[in-house]
């Protein structure tokens, strides 16, 4: 999901800085590349070579600065401190976006895209630690549906390989624009998950990434913002969830199976679980709540009355979880607040998790995932 807001904390103005010695490459930067860089206080410093352009910029997630340009021809600009987290960005020289050729790339505004990870101070549950690692592997499945193959990403914990057991398994998606690439690249769900696990706060369990996307043959292709038929929720259920229960050793009944999702792809596991409850007992929406913009939720009548018994909706749903970063726009803060009070008026039992100082933004869905997981399969 591209981000709708990068939060700036002090003035949005980028201006040109030489460096400084407490400032360090990204690690998100290809290997030896020595920018974009990161200050001690977390104002980043990007440097482009472009010694024929009339203008260049940086476009971070929507919020657009100004370069300057240098007597050698490269282009250097400051800016003032970003919030810690995952930030998608270009380069846009003399009017034309392109990737800084100094960052890695990840999948998002449907494209591959630059991106630089501002280090949370003091936080370490998703980055890589002296624990047990599992792996995160690509199982590749022909669609019938669709008449393409498709790869869906599966996270394994540590000892999948050297014990008989069988796990529970979370489906878990991604956001608009992005792809089943994202939680293991941008979202770092397998160190989430290996650090959890190494201290006892999670059961073991498979995570399953798929594309959010899918249409069938002679069928229009999704739109960016989302899908528009019922295709993707055919093919988890028809397809990805039969082609994962006999790959790998599942518990395959629905009170070890789980789906959770960020932005679109929590609307996707909220609109395919409260119509596959006897498939599914945990449920989780991470920003995943939209287009309400704080009109009132009706719990009983929504998802075709899926809810409307509360107490049979209480007993079968183990955990219904929502998450929202606190500086997400309004309008999506107040949908997921008008989604929440509307299960407490109707009785339905949830968890509610904010996420401080974050937006719409990996960071916040990290920390998301670190709080849902723990809950599951107990």
């Amino acid at each position: 999901m591209k981000p709708i807001a990068i939060l700036i904390l002090a003035t949005a103005a980028l201006c040109s800085a030489q460096l400084t010695d407490d400032s360090r490459p990204a690690s998100s930067n290809v290997m030896g590349a020595q920018y974009p860089r990161l200050h001690a206080d977390l104002r980043a410093t990007f440097r482009l070579k472009a010694p024929d352009a009339q203008k260049v910029r940086v476009d971070l997630a929507g919020t657009v600065f100004d370069m300057k340009k240098e007597a050698d021809g490269y282009w250097v600009g400051t800016t003032a401190p970003l919030v810690p987290g995952f930030h998608y960005y270009s380069l846009n020289v003399d009017g034309v976006a392109v990737n800084d050729p100094g960052s890695e790339t990840f999948y998002g505004y449907n494209r591959e895209s630059s991106g630089i990870e501002v280090p949370e101070a003091g936080v370490d549950f998703y980055l890589p630690q002296n624990v047990p690692h599992g792996e995160l592997r690509e199982r590749w499945y022909y669609s019938r549906l669709t008449e393409a193959w498709r790869r869906a990403m599966v996270y394994t914990p540590p000892g999948y390989d050297s014990v008989a057991a069988r796990y529970p398994v979370l489906y878990l998606q991604h956001g608009a624009g992005e792809n089943e690439r994202g939680w293991g690249n941008q979202g770092h769900v397998a160190f989430i998950m290996d650090n959890l696990l190494a201290v006892g706060k999670s059961k073991p369990m498979l995570i399953v990434m798929d594309r959010g996307y899918a249409s069938k043959p002679g069928e229009a292709a999704p739109a960016s913002g989302g899908p528009r038929s019922t295709t993707f929720e055919e093919v988890v259920m028809k397809e990805l969830i039969p082609t994962i229960d006999a790959t790998y050793r599942t518990l395959s009944d629905r009170d070890h199976r789980a789906m959770a999702g960020l932005s679109m792809g929590g609307g996707q596991a909220l609109q395919i679980t409260m119509k596959h409850l006897d498939q599914f007992a945990y449920i989780g929406a991470f920003s995943g709540v939209g287009g309400m913009g704080g009109a009132a939720f009706d719990a009983r009548t929504a998802f075709d009355g899926a809810m409307a018994d509360t107490s049979a909706f209480n007993q079968r749903v183990r955990l219904l979880w929502l998450g929202i970063g606190t500086a997400e726009p309004e309008r999506m803060m107040n949908s997921v607040k008008a989604f929440k009070d509307g299960l407490a008026k109707a009785g339905i039992k949830h968890v509610y998790f904010e996420s401080p100082g974050t937006a719409h933004e990996w960071q916040t869905w990290r920390r998301d995932l670190a709080q849902f997981a723990p809950l599951l399969f107990r």
